[in-house]
C-alpha cells in the first residue's frame, strides 16, 4: 500500500499500457475475454483516481503526489508527474469516461484486440497530458494521445473515415510545430523544462539566457504566446480551426466520438490553463480581445452550424464547438482581469464547464450511436415520432439533451451562468453577443429532440426499432446520475475547482 501511495500517479499512468500488454498476448478470437479484460483494468485507474480525490487536500497549495524521474538528463528533462484541482478533475473525467466508452464499445466485432489496445493507450495519452509538469513530457503525450485515435477512426469509421482521420491528424500535427519550437526555445534558453521553474522564471525574464534569437523579448514572447495559442485553439477548437471537428466526429465509432468530445477537446483548453495564463500573463491580457472575438465566434457559428444540421451526428459536433467557445470565453475574461474576483468567476465556469461538457457531449454521441446501431442512418428526417416506440431510450435521450442545453437544475446550468456572470463585466459585448449562440443553443437541441422523438410517426420503424438494452441504460446511468448531482449540489467539484483557481490565479 505504501508502495502504491507513493506512486499513485504513475500507476494511474502506466496501468493502461499494461493492461494493453495483456490484452495483446490473449488470443484474437476470444472476444468475449478481450471485452471483459479491457473494461475490468479501465476501472483500476478510475478507483485510483477516486482515492487520489478523497486525499486530495484542496487548500494546500502547489503540486501533490508528486513524482519525479530522470528520463532525458542530457537536456534537464524530468518524468515530472504532479497535480492541483485543475488536473484532478480533468484526470477524474478521463478515468470516468474511459470504462463508458469502452462498454459501450461491446458491438464493435471487427479486429477488436488492437481496439481495446488502442482505447487504453488514448487513455494514457490523455492522462500524460494532465498529469505533466514537464514541459517536453507535456508535448510528448500531447502527440501520443492523436496516434490511438487516428487509428481509431481511420479503422472502425464509417463511410469518409480515411478523409476525416487525416485531417484530424493534418489539422493537430500541424498546430504542434510552433509549440514544439516554442518548447525547445525556453527548454534551451533556461536549461530546463520543468513547469514550476518556468512558472517563476519565464513570465518575468528581462533577457533569454543562453539563447540569442536577434529579437525583442517582448517579440519573442509574443510569437510563442501565438505559438501556443494556435496550437491549443486547433484542440479545442474554436472558430476558424474548427473544421476538422464536425468531419472526425462523424465519422469516427460511437465511443471514438465519446472520448473525443468528452476529453481530447478538453486538453486544448487545458493547455490554455496550465500552460498560457500563468507563462504569458501580459500576452494574454494584451490579446485577450482577440481570444475573446474567436470564443463569440464559435459560440454563435458553432450554434447556427449545429441548427443547420439534418446528420443527427453533425448536430451533436458542432455543439460541441458552441459549448467550448464558452470555455474560451471563460478563458478570455481571466486573461483580461487576471486576479480579480469576475475573472475567478469565470475561470470556475470554465472548468466546471469542461467537465459538464464531457458528461453531456459523451452521453449525446452515445445516445446518436445508440440509434444510428438499430436503425443505420443518422438523418433526422428518417426519424420522426419514435417517442411511442422507444420510451425509455426518449426519456433519456430529452434528460442528457437538456444538460447540454442548460437547464437549470442540471449540471450545463451552473458552468454556463457562471462564465456569463465572469464574463459580462468584463467582456461586456462579446458575451452579449454569445447571447445568440445560447439562444440558437435551445434551437438546435430542440429540432433534434422533435426530429427524432415528436411529430408523425414514420411508418417503417414499427416492428423494428428496439427499445435501449440494458448495457446501454448502464453506460449512460452514471453520467446522469453526475448530470442532475452537478445541477442540483456542485459545490463538491467547485470547491476543489475554485481553491485551485484561487491559488493559480
Amino acid at each position: 500500500m505504501d508502495f502504491i501511495a507513493s506512486h499513485l500517479l504513475s500507476i494511474i499512468l502506466i496501468f493502461p499500457v499494461l493492461s494493453a500488454l495483456v490484452i495483446l498476448f490473449l488470443p484474437k478470437d476470444e472476444v468475449v475475454l478481450i471485452r471483459w479484460t479491457a473494461l475490468i483494468a479501465s476501472f483500476i485507474p478510475f478507483g485510483l483516481t477516486l482515492a487520489a480525490w478523497f486525499q486530495f487536500k484542496s487548500d494546500m497549495p502547489g503540486f501533490q503526489f508528486e513524482e519525479q524521474y530522470v528520463w532525458y538528463a542530457a537536456i534537464n528533462s524530468t518524468l515530472h508527474l504532479g497535480i492541483d484541482g485543475l488536473s484532478l478533475t480533468m484526470v477524474l473525467l478521463t478515468t470516468l469516461l474511459t470504462p463508458l466508452a469502452i462498454l459501450a464499445s461491446f458491438s464493435i466485432t471487427d479486429r477488436v484486440k488492437a481496439y481495446m489496445m488502442l482505447f487504453l493507450l488514448l487513455e494514457m495519452g490523455m492522462l500524460g497530458v494532465f498529469m505533466a509538469l514537464d514541459l517536453l513530457i507535456f508535448f510528448v503525450f500531447w502527440e501520443i494521445g492523436l496516434v490511438p485515435m487516428y487509428f481509431i477512426i481511420n479503422q472502425w469509421g464509417s463511410a469518409n473515415k480515411d478523409y476525416a482521420s487525416l485531417k484530424f491528424m493534418i489539422y493537430t500535427m500541424g498546430g504542434s510545430l510552433g509549440l514544439l519550437l516554442a518548447i525547445q526555445m525556453l527548454g534551451v534558453a533556461f536549461g530546463s523544462y520543468d513547469l514550476p521553474r518556468l512558472f517563476d522564471l519565464w513570465p518575468h525574464a528581462a533577457v533569454l539566457p543562453n539563447i540569442s534569437l536577434g529579437l525583442s523579448l517582448s517579440t519573442v514572447k509574443a510569437i510563442a504566446f501565438w505559438a501556443f495559442v494556435i496550437a491549443f485553439a486547433i484542440k479545442v477548437p474554436i472558430w476558424p480551426f474548427h473544421t476538422w471537428l464536425p468531419d472526425a466526429h462523424t465519422e469516427a465509432p460511437t465511443a471514438g466520438s465519446m472520448i473525443l468530445a468528452g476529453v481530447l477537446l478538453k486538453l486544448g483548453a487545458y493547455g490554455f490553463l496550465r500552460l498560457i495564463l500563468p507563462l504569458y500573463p501580459v500576452e494574454a491580457k494584451y490579446f485577450a480581445g482577440a481570444l475573446a472575438i474567436l470564443a463569440t465566434a464559435a459560440i454563435v457559428f458553432g450554434a447556427f452550424g449545429s441548427y443547420g444540421q439534418d446528420d443527427f451526428k453533425r448536430l451533436v459536433a458542432y455543439s460541441s464547438i458552441n459549448h467550448m467557445g464558452f470555455v474560451v470565453l471563460g478563458i478570455a475574461a481571466a486573461a483580461m482581469a487576471a486576479g480579480t474576483t469576475n475573472a475567478r468567476i469565470a475561470l470556475n465556469g470554465a472548468i466546471l464547464q469542461m467537465f459538464n461538457h464531457g458528461l453531456s457531449a459523451a452521453g449525446m454521441f452515445f445516445l446518436v450511436g445508440v440509434i444510428y446501431e438499430r436503425t443505420h442512418t443518422r438523418n433526422l428526417n428518417d426519424f420522426g415520432g419514435l417517442f411511442p416506440l422507444v420510451p425509455v431510450y426518449g426519456g433519456i435521450l430529452i434528460f442528457t439533451s437538456m444538460a447540454s442545453l442548460g437547464l437549470p437544475g442540471l449540471n450545463g446550468f451552473i458552468s454556463e451562468f457562471l462564465i456569463v456572470r465572469g464574463s459580462l463585466p468584463i467582456l461586456t459585448v462579446y458575451t452579449a453577443i454569445s447571447m445568440i449562440g445560447l439562444l440558437f443553443t435551445g434551437a438546435y437541441i430542440l429540432k433534434g429532440i422533435k426530429k427524432v422523438l415528436h411529430g408523425p410517426m414514420n411508418e417503417k420503424w414499427v416492428g423494428h426499432l428496439t427499445e435501449i438494452n440494458t448495457r446501454e441504460i448502464i453506460v449512460m446511468v452514471p453520467l446522469m446520475v453526475l448530470i442532475l448531482w452537478i445541477g442540483i449540489w456542485p459545490a463538491w467539484i467547485l470547491n476543489v475547482i475554485n481553491k485551485a483557481v484561487m491559488m493559480l490565479f
